[in-house]
């Protein structure tokens, strides 16, 4: 697929035919996220991969019981090291959010590339992934995806134009920037 129709054609699907996903597409997905960059290059991730039915189940229960991700063939959890990441983003953040969501992104864009689906899962209670997958403490979950072949065509939800979100040489917007 070309680079700007994988990126068009990536949907948040929540509803998967329970097929396996083959070893070899499953490691090129996660070889995506391998080559991803991070600050300094140092690459403060891990990823849990579940193909195991209940424990499958018991990811999605702790996913604020989001069960359709039970149903893909896989779920990859996202993993930062945090003591170990670049800690002086802009004078005042660490790496490790940005650097996981930077790998978890090449892995979305490569299952939907292999034709697959993804759903980018925030709502979630870190302790009881952490609990469900023995992820030890001074490692956090940022993010999780489930991975799989559709059951059915992804909403498009819309985006907004680039006038709306792109200034030039300044901040500058139409819209309100305090949250509702």
């Amino acid at each position: 697929m070309e680079f700007y129709e994988v990126i068009k054609k990536r949907k948040s699907v929540r509803k998967y035919k329970t097929d396996p996903i083959p070893d070899e597409v499953l490691n090129r997905i996660l070889d995506a996220g391998r080559i991803a960059p991070s600050a300094k290059n140092i690459q403060p991730w891990h990823f849990v991969v579940i193909r195991e039915p209940e424990m499958k189940k018991k990811v999605a229960e702790a996913c604020r019981n989001q069960f359709f991700i039970a149903d893909a063939g896989a779920i990859i959890c996202g993993c930062a090291l945090e003591k170990i990441a670049w800690g002086r983003m802009g004078n005042y953040m660490a790496a490790w959010p940005h650097d996981l969501s930077i790998a978890l992104e090449h892995m979305i864009l490569a299952a939907t590339n292999e034709g697959l689906g993804t759903c980018w899962i925030g709502a979630f209670d870190e302790g009881m992934v952490k609990d469900v997958l023995g992820i030890p403490d001074g490692v956090r979950v940022v993010a999780l995806t489930p991975v799989g072949v559709p059951a059915e065509e992804a909403k498009d939800r819309g985006r907004l134009n680039l006038e709306d979100i792109v200034s030039h040489d300044k901040f500058e917007t139409k819209r309100d920037t305090e949250r509702k």
